[in-house]
């Protein structure tokens, strides 16, 4: 359906912002338009007039049908009934009017008369297409109104787990407050699918994904909190966490209704952001200055170069320069890729100056027009802004490489927890510092990221990400406080470890902007597809096969979390795979082929994708099963090249499991099931069983790429390659039968591996 602008006092607006009333409205112009564009012949013919006459009843009763619906949504719903009651009696007129006009009488003669009105014909089609829309988004509104309400529950719910003081209250509304959310997931995703706007769809993929990842947080910040009620950095960690949220909130209230709520978290000038998120001014990208200019250099073939356009020019280069500064200043741009930068602005000047002095001399002649000395100048700014563009994308990309290379996160994140464990307050203060200044890098990176970003949604993912980092890097330095002020709390180490697990998430969602911006900037956005089910005939069982079922939407919503939890692992996996610099040998080939099969397990869960039946869910876990004894040889090979020692035995632990998990999920396939609740027994079993195999596989083909970098094996790849950081491909990119941005459409909130676990333990709080 439609967003509509939820002003007072202001006349409803028919802009059609989502798919779903544009796709509705299709067969009606289409219809219309037969009408209003038929030939008009002095007679015409019975079989025209006939022809004529049943679309004209047709629409009529189309119309009709429609407004009845209309009008029973007008009856259930009384704050739009008025409003929507004018538009179906208008829209019923039009019908009528419609059908009127194609009724075409005979003369004296008894032959058909002359269709003179068309006119009155372009009247009524305006006025029933303009009914029709106004009832559509007056229809909007109860969807809309649906998921502002159920945003209005996650808020009160939220509202109230900042007012506990026992564990027995926290569970209580921890448990309300998680099944409002995944309430509002559903409807804030469906929402995202039918947004036309791409900037929009950014938005509520960057407002949902905040959701999913601080609800883990929330719940282990909070239970330190209530542990340690004396402790200031628990505190502030929670309050951290249910600040991040308020502002994810008032950002989908602001996307489905286009006007901010009056008491919101939600300031201004956050909203004139471009994830709507965090930064607190919008601001120029490079890209969109250097288009600009270009543009206006392109432009002075046609219009030349007068007094005006020299203005607008010079003062576009300026611009250009200003937003670069970004590059230049930065601290961690190497003075060499600085000093290039520099030389091409320059560059850029003189060429500019010299276009506008060749531009200005053909002013004012008689026979003025393009010549060939300013079609050489135009092309030599073009070219040299067409370098100053690349040199920005290697300095942004060099940095990110830089950044990722130097694998401080892992170090940083271990010696906090080690430090807060053993007490060290000092130590942990000291290492935040350094936690402080790599956050810093990295939101610098971002920040040239969405600088030469290509598209709107890899500038909001891009702005997004940025803030993540920025508000993730002091929650993971509190955490850690918290347990340094209180090293022997299981809960404060298991809170660490969530904020830690979620910033090495982050980390990869970086790394994967990365890749996209770059692919984008050179021309390159191609995924690697697999086969996501057996092919006919292969992988198959000899059993008779029960009959396919689908699941109903309360099982569907019962698997919901366990499918979240494997397609973070799914996550994590193409991360690992992709940081191989020899991506087709056997290892990554079937480690991202068993990643894309998983994912499309994922989305089982959710009712998408390519399994539509139990029985495609079935083969596909068949098949998984065997690419992962497939797996087991291909790494059991390798295995013999690593030199003994602890890796290697690390390896051969995590390896050995891949059998068992294999063998388990193929018992759970093979078993038979009667009934509905059996088969969806069998389904919960077989997606748990696959979720334990991917991560045994994540685990083995990380350490695989350790071994590999540690003592430089090359297996089956080329000699010449070597082992540096590559970012990983971006997941939501896959092809699943749905509209996916951006953004990375995301799945349901709570996916957190390790949420049933923290749901297990819930109500054994009073133990700690």
């Amino acid at each position: 359906m439609a967003t509509v602008s939820q002003r007072p006092d202001s006349k409803l607006s028919l802009e059609i912002r989502t798919k779903s009333v544009e796709q509705t409205l299709v067969p009606l112009v289409t219809q219309i338009t037969t009408l209003v564009n038929h030939k008009e012949a002095p007679r015409k013919s019975e079989r025209t007039v006939r022809a004529l006459i049943r679309v004209g009843q047709a629409v009529n009763l189309a119309v009709e049908r429609f407004v009845s619906v209309g009008e029973s949504i007008a009856d259930e719903n009384l704050e739009i009934k008025h409003e929507m009651c004018d538009a179906c009696r208008e829209a019923r007129t039009a019908g009528v009017n419609i059908q009127r006009l194609t009724d075409m009488k005979t003369d004296e003669l008894g032959q058909p008369k002359t269709f003179t009105e068309k006119t009155s014909m372009i009247r009524s089609a305006r006025q029933l297409l303009s009914a029709i829309t106004r009832v559509l988004i007056l229809a909007d509104k109860v969807v809309v109104k649906q998921l502002i309400r159920a945003k209005e529950k996650v808020v009160t719910s939220l509202n109230k787990l900042e007012r506990v003081s026992s564990f027995t209250e926290f569970v209580k509304g921890f448990s309300q407050f998680g099944t409002e959310m995944v309430e509002l997931a559903h409807l804030t995703g469906d929402r995202q699918n039918d947004l036309k706007s791409d900037k929009c769809r950014a938005q509520m993929a960057a407002a949902r994904s905040v959701l999913e990842k601080a609800t883990m947080m929330l719940l282990t910040s909070t239970k330190t909190c209530l542990r340690h009620p004396d402790c200031e950095a628990a505190r502030r960690n929670r309050e951290g966490v249910v600040q991040q949220m308020h502002r994810a909130l008032d950002l989908i209230h602001l996307i489905v209704t286009d006007v901010p709520e009056i008491n919101g978290q939600l300031s201004q000038s956050q909203m004139n952001g471009d994830s709507g998120i965090g930064l607190a001014q919008q601001q120029t990208t490079t890209r969109k200055a250097m288009r600009e200019f270009d543009d206006l250099v392109e432009m002075t073939r046609v219009t030349l170069i007068d007094a005006s356009m020299q203005e607008k020019l010079s003062s576009a280069l300026e611009t250009v320069i200003e937003t670069i500064q970004d590059f230049t200043d930065s601290a961690y741009t190497p003075h060499d890729h600085r000093e290039k930068i520099l030389q091409l602005c320059e560059k850029a000047r003189l060429e500019l100056d010299i276009l506008i002095r060749i531009g200005a001399s053909l002013e004012g002649k008689i026979s003025s027009g393009p010549n060939q000395e300013l079609e050489t100048a135009i092309i030599r700014t073009c070219d040299v802004s067409k370098s100053l563009k690349k040199q920005l994308q290697d300095t942004t990309m060099d940095q990110a490489s830089e950044v990722f290379r130097s694998n401080e996160d892992q170090e940083l994140l271990t010696s906090l927890q080690k430090s807060g464990e053993a007490g060290k307050k000092e130590v942990v203060d000291e290492l935040s510092v350094k936690m402080e200044e790599h956050s810093e890098q990295l939101q610098e990176v971002c920040k040239l990221l969405r600088h030469i970003a290509a598209t709107e949604p890899l500038m909001i993912s891009s702005e997004h990400v940025e803030n993540n980092l920025k508000y993730l890097a002091p929650q993971v330095i509190l955490a850690a406080q918290s347990l340094a002020a209180n090293p022997n709390s299981k809960i404060a180490k298991e809170n660490l470890e969530v904020f830690s697990d979620a910033w090495e998430t982050q980390i990869n969602e970086q790394s994967v902007l990365v890749k996209d911006v770059n692919e984008k900037c050179s021309g390159r956005m191609d995924k690697n597809m697999y086969m996501s089910l057996p092919r006919p005939g292969k992988h198959g069982t000899t059993l008779k096969c029960p009959k396919p079922v689908k699941l109903d939407a309360e099982e569907q919503a019962k698997i919901a979390k366990l499918g979240l939890e494997m397609k973070l692992i799914t996550s994590e996996m193409d991360a690992e795979t992709e940081k191989w610099e020899e991506p087709d040998n056997d290892i990554v080939k079937r480690a991202k082929n068993m990643s894309s099969m998983a994912f499309s397990m994922y989305l089982f869960t959710r009712g998408e994708g390519p399994l539509r039946t139990t029985q495609d869910l079935f083969q596909q876990a068949e098949y998984f099963a065997e690419e992962g004894n497939k797996l087991f040889k291909t790494v059991k090979e390798f295995s013999q090249m690593v030199p003994c020692g602890n890796h290697r035995s690390e390896l051969v632990a995590y390896l050995d499991k891949i059998p068992t998990f294999c063998q388990q999920l193929h018992f759970t396939i093979k078993s038979p099931t009667v009934g509905k609740s059996a088969t969806f027994n069998k389904v919960d079993s077989a997606i748990q069983e696959t979720k334990n195999l991917m991560n045994a596989v994540s685990k083995v083909v990380t350490t695989c790429f350790i071994c590999s970098t540690k003592y430089n094996i090359d297996y089956k790849a080329s000699p010449h390659l070597t082992h540096k950081w590559r970012a990983p491909p971006q997941l939501e990119l896959r092809s699943n039968g749905s509209d996916t941005e951006s953004v990375k459409s995301e799945g349901a909130i709570l996916k957190s591996s390790s949420f049933q676990r923290h749901m297990a333990n819930l109500n054994a709080f009073e133990r700690f």
